[in-house]
């Protein structure tokens, strides 16, 4: 049995992994507002505020050096958007990134169905930017991110210039290509949609986290050693299409639905020419799962986000009515005076469940061993749900099973998975009881 169940939570840590992703508008899903298009090429300059980009998450000052993009305390999370889109083009961004081992600085372009490319630097690694995508707001798997030597980071202005074409993404740091992915490697998860520009500093060390988060981003954040400043000079972009709206003509998610009010798609650009024979070998790949909320808000109502990156999580509070007790429980089993039935005392003490914590869940999406037949563990990857297969343990539902209604506790989104674990009081706790006993015979 107890190989059974190992089997069972195995296949659940294999399975294909969806992000918990959030964007007001998902144009794969429904018919979305037009995107206001860049249609032309600027250079916003932060010495001073600009009137391409809007600023959030607190933190952020102007002056000679340009914007400073400050994390002094928990909960701050500064961060630069763009008030329009491009579809397909090139951007350039002189900055210098944050120190301090934990806190994360990232160059993000996103499209409202979550296709994504990025650049993010770990505070505690000087030395190296990790490069990225996601198409779709899919991950699949962790062996799309790769580190690039960049041992100035943190102590001069860099240029950082991301260039991209239906073909391919090219990755440069100070006119020098480290990185070049075509269509065709990446296949359905190349990113192909109007993208806008985020740039900020999160603390992916933060002790509210998940260990995964903490540990990608290089260890827990030491706020005394503050404050950590991100630094951006100046963002210069370039459009390849024009017009002064784009919209979505299905939703297929590809750049030939795409339509620019008032101008045209172009497929061109200055990267086509770039050939990957050219580009150095990258100095690593990242095989380690890359937490995708970083530059995704969550839509539970639960939760909350300073800007764009880390959770935060609220308490939420469980419904349900009382309940009479069930009159077929095994012998032993008590009820509490809300009509929940309960395991012998030996076994399992009785819990509160009006109120529950919307804690972090496990980096594998939180999986129940001890759930019986009629629990699931739904995710949300997109447009569609997945639903993953339960384990049973526990007794016959026949055994448990009662009439009247009862409390629900929901479990936070896992940060690597997006699934949520959402199962009964009564249920947690009689499988919690036969999960005691089932292992006592072992014992």
């Amino acid at each position: 049995m107890r190989s059974g169940i190992a089997a069972s939570a195995a296949l659940l840590f294999c399975a294909p992994v969806f992000a918990q992703t959030f964007t007001k508008c998902n144009p794969l899903q429904q018919t979305c507002p037009a995107d206001t298009a860049l249609g032309k090429s600027i250079t916003a300059d932060f010495t001073s505020e600009s009137s391409d980009f809007s600023g959030s998450g607190g933190g952020i000052t102007y002056g000679a050096d340009g914007a400073s993009l400050t994390v002094a305390s928990q909960g701050q999370a500064p961060t630069l958007e763009s008030k329009w889109y491009l579809m397909f083009g090139k951007v350039e961004v002189s900055l210098k990134a944050a120190p301090g081992t934990g806190i994360v600085s990232s160059f993000v372009m996103q499209s409202d169905d979550l296709d994504e490319i990025d650049l993010e630097w770990l505070g505690g690694d000087a030395a190296q930017v990790q490069s990225n995508y996601f198409g779709k707001g899919i991950t699949g798997g962790y062996d799309r991110g790769a580190f690039h030597p960049d041992p100035t980071s943190q102590s001069a202005f860099t240029t950082y210039t991301i260039d991209w074409t239906p073909d391919q993404v090219v990755w440069q740091i100070n006119g020098q290509t480290v990185r070049v992915l075509t269509s065709a490697q990446a296949g359905n998860q190349f990113p192909q949609t109007p993208m806008q520009i985020k740039i900020g500093a999160w603390a992916g060390g933060d002790p509210s986290n998940a260990p995964g988060t903490i540990s990608w981003a290089g260890g827990q954040t030491d706020y005394s050693a503050g404050p950590f400043t991100m630094v951006v000079k100046s963002v210069t972009a370039t459009d390849y299409s024009t017009g002064t709206q784009y919209k979505y003509g299905d939703n297929s998610g590809s750049w030939q639905s795409i339509q620019a009010v008032g101008g045209s798609v172009n497929s061109g650009g200055s990267s086509s020419g770039v050939s990957t024979a050219n580009v150095p070998a990258v100095s690593s790949t990242s095989g380690q799962p890359v937490p995708f909320e970083g530059t995704h808000a969550q839509p539970s109502s639960t939760y909350v986000t300073p800007g764009v990156y880390p959770w935060v999580g609220e308490t939420s509070t469980a419904t349900g009515a009382a309940a009479s007790c069930y009159t077929g429980r095994p012998d032993g089993w008590t009820c509490s005076d809300t009509g929940k039935v309960l395991p012998p005392s030996s076994a399992v003490r009785s819990h509160p469940a009006s109120t529950s914590s919307p804690s972090r869940a496990s980096p594998s999406g939180a999986a129940s061993s001890g759930a019986d037949d009629r629990s699931t563990i739904t995710g949300t990857p997109g447009p569609t749900n997945t639903k993953g297969a339960a384990v049973s343990t526990g007794p016959a539902p026949s055994t448990l099973q009662t009439t009247a209604p009862s409390s629900v506790i929901a479990a936070a989104p896992s940060a690597f998975t997006g699934a949520a674990m959402t199962m009964s009081a009564d249920r947690m706790v009689a499988a919690l009881g036969a999960v005691a006993g089932g292992l006592a015979l072992f014992l």
